[in-house]
């Protein structure tokens, strides 16, 4: 094995590699003639990780083919520099923006009035033709800062991406306001389009453009009450008190025979009662030390909000602490968002420690990996 192949494994498996592995890898991405996809991907995925090499990942773009300068870019944006911005504008120009959304959570975290500029022709193309899936998440995850694009957004209902573009209305608030009838529309089955009504969501929707919760609660107080699905607990949720109407359905529901549904009724009945003596346990028996990632349970959500509920929820600090010490990175999904997905991970351990017991959300000291005991090659490498 080589030693950039030990390098890109010691990345994709250990959540603080020795340093020297991540240097191996940056400069095998920015040289071009030693890299691999899986070191593209790492690269791509790294973020604040390999900021020590922004200066080195910056000077290299523009060098090859708009495939090769894309982990280049995305590593830049993954840190939040805006020397990303003239290769997004390039990509942007050439119809080959990042397009998935692994790269929207990339994306976003370069500042929204920065790079919508770029994005706002990208949204404009007949959404017919075009999926805008990726965009709308990374507006969704902006929030209000995507008020600007309310316009462009709205282009979206009635086609295959009508969900996602109802999830950025309502992340956007006030500013969206105009579209309330046509949510209200959606909320009530009169929806036309390709994608569907989604009632709930559109309800959601409408309450946070509107400020009026009435529509909100009669539909996804329906389907709570209903027993047959948990879809309207996470915006009964985001409702709080206002749901109150609804507390002894949703207190059902923590009994479910589904972890998702117990996790979300556990948040909706701690959220619109305040009290988080019986949302704690639910949630906390859904955090498994040995969760692997698997995205069909529900552990990193359930740690989310037990952070969200903070010093009530101090009986989940030991273990919340005992995972975040963890030296393995998650072992699913795929390579292309593993590392994505284990900082996550460890980006929501940390948040909800600081908010359980502030103070204790500190990962431990870098811990010497394997790959660090062939050093020799890997200073072979770096030069």
């Amino acid at each position: 094995m080589s030693a950039l192949d030990q390098a890109t494994e010691a990345v994709y498996r250990y959540r603080r590699p020795d340093p020297w592995c991540w240097e191996v890898v940056v400069k095998a991405v920015c040289d071009r003639t030693h890299t691999s996809w899986d070191a593209d991907h790492a690269v791509l995925q790294a973020g604040a990780a390999v900021a020590t090499h922004a200066d080195l990942i910056a000077g290299s773009l523009g060098h090859g083919s708009a495939y090769s300068d894309e982990p280049l870019t995305l590593a830049l944006a993954g840190m939040g520099d805006l020397r990303a911005l003239p290769a997004l504008q390039r990509h942007a120009d050439a119809n080959g923006f990042p397009s998935s959304r692994p790269h929207a959570r990339i994306l976003a975290a370069l500042p929204a009035a920065e790079l919508l500029p770029v994005v706002l022709p990208v949204l404009r193309q007949n959404p017919e033709q075009h999926s805008g899936a990726a965009l709308l998440e990374l507006l969704a995850l902006w929030g209000p800062a995507s008020a600007p694009a309310v316009s462009e957004v709205i282009r979206y209902l009635g086609t295959a991406d009508t969900y996602d573009a109802m999830r950025v209305l309502g992340r956007i608030g006030p500013p969206a306001a105009a579209t309330a009838d046509r949510l209200a529309a959606y909320a009530t089955g009169r929806g036309q389009g390709a994608g569907g009504s989604y009632p709930r969501r559109a309800a959601w929707a409408h309450w946070r453009v509107t400020g009026d919760p009435a529509l909100a609660l009669d539909v996804c107080g329906a389907a709570v009450r209903s027993g047959t699905a948990s879809h309207g607990l996470p915006f009964l949720a985001d409702l709080g008190p206002l749901a109150a109407v609804h507390t002894t359905p949703v207190r059902r529901l923590m009994d479910s025979l589904g972890a998702w549904t117990r996790i979300y009724a556990a948040h909706a009945y701690w959220r619109i009662t305040g009290d988080p003596e019986p949302a704690v346990p639910v949630l906390l028996a859904e955090v498994d030390p040995a969760w692997d990632g698997d995205p069909a349970l529900p552990v990193r959500e359930a740690v989310r909000i037990l952070g969200e509920i903070g010093a009530p929820a101090v009986s989940a600090a030991p273990l919340l602490r005992r995972i975040l010490a963890q030296e393995e990175r998650l072992s699913r999904p795929w390579r292309g968002v593993r590392i994505l997905a284990d900082q996550a991970y460890v980006r929501t351990l940390t948040e909800a420690l600081e908010r359980i017991a502030p103070g204790t959300g500190t990962a431990p000291a870098p811990a010497l990996v394997p790959a660090v005991r062939q050093r020799g090659l890997l200073v072979r490498w770096s030069k």
